[in-house]
């Protein structure tokens, strides 16, 4: 481990097992993790062409707080103590604010899967972030995706498995998965 601050970021609307993966090998690459919840205000999220559907209502079914709360949960399920990690606003769509809550002198872990993450990867280079790739896949070989896990519930396919079960838990305790089926009736 050569990294004392690594810095992570992802939109987990909602947590999935890919994300899990993720979160984990970043944890294996520092002594302490940020980790950064992406267009933490719906206003910040814009339209990217990228991925144009990140910006949706549907596919932000959650609150930064629902968000937050389902990754402690996650972490500490996975037996990570609490003092390794802590969870920040990354407001990756407007570059300008992301030094206000992250500092720039950490390492950025990240891993690229498609163009948005390349986007992501460009927008972080120009700020002069210290960049480490943890690994680059095409978007096929992801576990799984929010959008999938997201249509799932929709579509009122199994899902559970998709997901850490704390995650399963806390979107089924807080009726995450009515929300999602409404967000996606009003569109």
């Amino acid at each position: 481990m050569e990294n004392k601050l690594g810095i992570i970021h992802g939109r987990f609307q909602l947590l999935h097992n890919g994300h899990l993966e993720y979160l984990l090998e970043g944890m294996k690459r520092c002594e302490y993790l940020l980790i950064g919840i992406t267009s933490p205000d719906r206003n910040d999220t814009k339209y990217t062409a990228a991925n144009p559907h990140r910006s949706l209502s549907r596919s932000n079914p959650m609150t930064y707080y629902e968000r937050f709360e389902m990754i402690k949960l996650a972490m500490l399920d996975c037996s990570i103590p609490r003092e390794k990690f802590d969870i920040v606003p990354f407001p990756i769509n407007v570059p300008e604010k992301l030094f206000n809550y992250v500092p720039k002198n950490g390492k950025y872990l990240m891993t690229l899967y498609d163009e948005w993450s390349q986007e992501k990867y460009e927008i972080l280079t120009a700020l002069g972030c210290d960049i480490e790739v943890m690994w680059e896949r095409k978007n096929e070989q992801k576990v799984t995706s929010g959008s999938e896990v997201r249509s799932k519930i929709v579509h009122g396919e199994p899902w559970e498995a998709l997901v850490p079960k704390s995650v399963y838990q806390f979107i089924r305790s807080h009726e995450i998965d009515k929300r999602i089926i409404r967000l996606s009736e009003e569109e």
